[in-house]
């Protein structure tokens, strides 16, 4: 979501896909008067990074707006609620300035097919596979570290957030969290999965008999990476938004740092045909994972030492989600020629937590 002038072409958006649209007259129809400006003509146009929900551009004239929805073919409601969104989103930005707020929610699938979001438009960039060139396009050490400072200081704030404040105590069950998540993404992998792989329940058995007692209770991102994080265009260690909400709960923090790590790959961990959720890590300056952890527990004062296995746990956890989204491009549900290799990736993912979990280091 990168900087764009009044009425011009965003240049990280593109023209929609042609199973990803929707009737624009009709989406129009039911935003007018429901959004300062939406009297005024609306164009859209689609996000193109991200792999799951979708994402898409409004404009009227110089007012923007941000629609998100999730994505096509049956989904897990749980993994893709636009309800949950909202209303965190409608209220954290007044305890959490990095949220971006939610101004309209719709759950009328006749509108645009699915229920849906309006949020307001951050400006900034977002970094996916390689450092940008405004950041020194992964030459400049020190953008560098800054960028990855940014990025587990913001996760760290929003565990300090006060949840109560805003009356989200009881958007999550946090007594029992982390043996849910567990049996829950043991789940969606039976639901997903289109072969037979042992490994998977050797991981399983091992999180369920090696699981830690969980530290107190914080409001959960439960998809922290770099690529859900917006960055100041002309500062690397600037945080201005973040994105994707829709799995937010109350429970384990040390969860969203092992899902973070989990994306943090350093010299000789590159996964071929791996893309979803990756960073640039390697770089120069970029801190490692034992430097990000350390980071964390210093900036909230915390102890880090079960962080290991929440990393095993987020491998895990990453490998189910791209397994999900191979089966959907099985089934037909897609047909981005991007997810054609996912369910290879996730056995690659899975051998690497099964890995991990023998060492139990970072």
């Amino acid at each position: 979501m990168a900087d764009g002038g009044a009425g011009a072409v965003a240049p990280e958006t593109i023209a929609i896909r042609a199973d990803e649209d929707f009737d624009h007259d009709r989406l129009a129809g039911f935003l007018r008067g429901r959004l300062p400006e939406s009297d005024r003509p609306l164009a859209v146009r689609q996000f193109g990074g991200g792999h799951a929900n979708l994402t898409y551009l409004l404009q009227y004239g110089e007012q923007e707006y941000v629609l998100r929805r999730p994505p096509l073919g049956p989904v897990a409601a749980s993994a893709h609620d636009m309800g949950r969104e909202y209303r965190v989103l409608s209220v954290l930005y007044r305890v959490y300035p990095l949220a971006p707020r939610a101004y309209l929610y719709c759950d009328d699938p006749t509108v645009i097919g699915a229920p849906f979001f309006v949020m307001e438009r951050r400006r900034g960039t977002v970094v996916r596979l390689v450092i940008p060139p405004e950041f020194g396009g992964g030459a400049d050490a020190t953008a560098n570290r800054r960028l990855s400072e940014a990025l587990v200081d913001a996760l760290a704030d929003l565990h300090e957030a006060d949840y109560r404040a805003v009356g989200l105590e009881g958007l999550g069950k946090p007594e029992g969290f982390l043996r849910r998540q567990i049996d829950g993404w043991a789940q969606r992998y039976e639901r997903a999965k289109t072969r037979e792989l042992a490994i998977v329940d050797e991981i399983v058995d091992w999180l369920r008999a090696e699981q830690p007692p969980s530290p107190p209770a914080t409001l959960l991102h439960n998809d922290w990476r770099l690529d859900n994080i917006m960055i100041d265009s002309a500062d690397a260690g600037r945080v201005v938004a973040v994105f994707d909400w829709d799995m937010c709960t109350l429970g384990d923090p040390l969860a969203d740092l092992g899902t973070l790590l989990s994306s943090w790959r350093e010299a000789g961990e590159e996964v071929a045909g791996m893309t979803a959720g990756t960073m640039p890590s390697t770089v120069p300056g970029f801190l490692t994972r034992r430097q990000a952890v350390a980071r964390y527990g210093a900036r909230r004062g915390v102890d880090v030492a079960t962080v290991p296995y929440y990393y095993v746990f987020g491998l895990f956890k990453i490998a189910v989600v791209l397994q999900q989204i191979f089966h959907r491009y099985h089934l037909g549900q897609t047909r981005d020629p991007r997810f054609a290799i996912f369910d290879q990736v996730s056995e690659t993912l899975f051998v690497r937590a099964r890995e991990r979990s023998h060492s139990l280091g970072l």
